[in-house]
């Protein structure tokens, strides 16, 4: 039923899309359909798409401190027509390719459309859609596939047109998730949940242009489990002692997840929840099997 419901025009490494069907039944449980969904790390946001299109958020809020996410977010949701005929117009060739990279480097000076193209072009033209990773095929294109592959531009211009038909239900910002989480009741009504996924504590360097320092992880831990934090939440990270100790007296599940970077394998993680949540593991698909 959920493998089709793809509905973000990024990839991207460790993707939640899986989760829909879990989030939409902790919001049922909840009481909490028809109300806001914050992502304060939301990179493709397939989850928060999901929930919009299926009416279980009247509101998404998509964060990403990454300002090359959020020019393509902001792109997408306030000038569609503009982004869509650059991905009309625009070849997919080597020459392209180079050229967006320099882009998304700030080594070439264009519009913030541009840069969110170029977010869109680099993520689907680069290997596991990883903005620092090399191209799909190689430079010499000698590869099985080539960097074409992963860039559909009718499936893409749809998800587009789709998102760009729900702006108005749609906000986006570009700040730390910290500070957006000590403000977030300021726009988030009570009637609301929050889904943190932030960088993995272990490759995280690795695979985002932004990633968290030890310190990052245990100020976003203690901001959440604090007892003037008033929001429900629920937060996914690769299974570690070092994060399993940071949420020791917080409710958790175990789960094995199926990753795609580099090479596929089932990774372990681990998601937390937040006190006042109604947990379940209802909707929990394979491989995302309880452990």
């Amino acid at each position: 039923m959920y493998s089709n419901r793809l509905y973000s025009p990024l990839r991207y490494p460790g993707g939640k899309s899986a989760f829909a069907p879990l989030v939409t039944n902790l919001m049922v449980e909840n009481n909490l359909v028809d109300g806001h969904y914050l992502e304060p790390y939301a990179g493709g946001a397939a989850v928060a798409l999901d929930l919009l299109f299926h009416g279980v958020a009247k509101h998404i809020h998509i964060n990403d401190y990454d300002t090359a996410i959020y020019d393509f977010w902001i792109s997408v949701t306030r000038y569609p027509e503009e982004l869509l005929k650059l991905l009309k117009d625009t070849p997919i060739d080597m020459e392209q390719w180079h050229f967006w990279r320099d882009v998304l480097r700030g080594k070439i000076e264009v519009s913030q459309v541009e840069r969110g193209f170029a977010t869109l072009f680099l993520n689907r033209t680069n290997r596991s859609g990883i903005l620092k990773a090399g191209v799909i095929g190689g430079k010499e294109q000698a590869g099985v596939y080539k960097m074409d592959a992963r860039l559909n531009k009718k499936v893409l211009s749809d998800r587009i047109a789709r998102i760009a038909l729900n702006a108005l239900n749609i906000s986006v910002y570009c700040e730390d998730a910290l500070s957006l989480l000590k403000r977030c009741a300021s726009f988030l009504p009570s009637k609301s949940l929050i889904y943190l996924d932030p960088p993995y504590f272990v490759k995280g360097q690795g695979l985002y242009r932004n990633f968290y320092e030890r310190i990052d992880h245990e100020n976003i831990a203690k901001l959440l489990q604090s007892s003037r934090f008033g929001r429900k939440w629920l937060v996914s990270y690769d299974n570690v002692e070092e994060i399993k100790d940071m949420y020791v007296n917080t409710r958790s599940l175990d789960y094995g997840l199926s990753y795609t970077a580099q090479t596929r394998y089932i990774g372990s993680e681990v998601m937390f929840f937040s006190q006042k949540l109604k947990i379940t593991d209802k909707g929990l698909p394979k491989p995302l099997m309880a452990a």
